[in-house]
């Protein structure tokens, strides 16, 4: 899984993104449909809403590690300092 660099993240809403490499497989939405949406004109899918809980994060994450074009991006937020 990669991480997009920031100027292609923006604007950037919450920790997940879908880029412009998006294939419009529909795997996201198939596995964390509140979440994923598809744009049909591009033809490509988009964080319709970032998780709000425990198990749409994990479906989210799925999506993420599962995306066969690597579109999806996450980014991690650390609480270390």
């Amino acid at each position: 899984m990669t991480e997009a660099p920031l100027p292609s993240r923006l604007p950037l809403t919450g920790r997940f993104h879908v880029d412009d490499t998006c294939i419009d497989c529909q795997l996201c939405r198939d596995l964390a449909p509140e979440n994923f949406e598809s744009d049909p004109d591009t033809e490509t899918h988009y964080v319709l809403k970032q998780p709000e809980n425990d198990d749409e994060l994990d479906q989210v994450l799925d999506a993420y590690e599962s995306c066969p074009s690597d579109s999806i991006h996450y980014l991690r937020i650390s609480t270390e300092e």
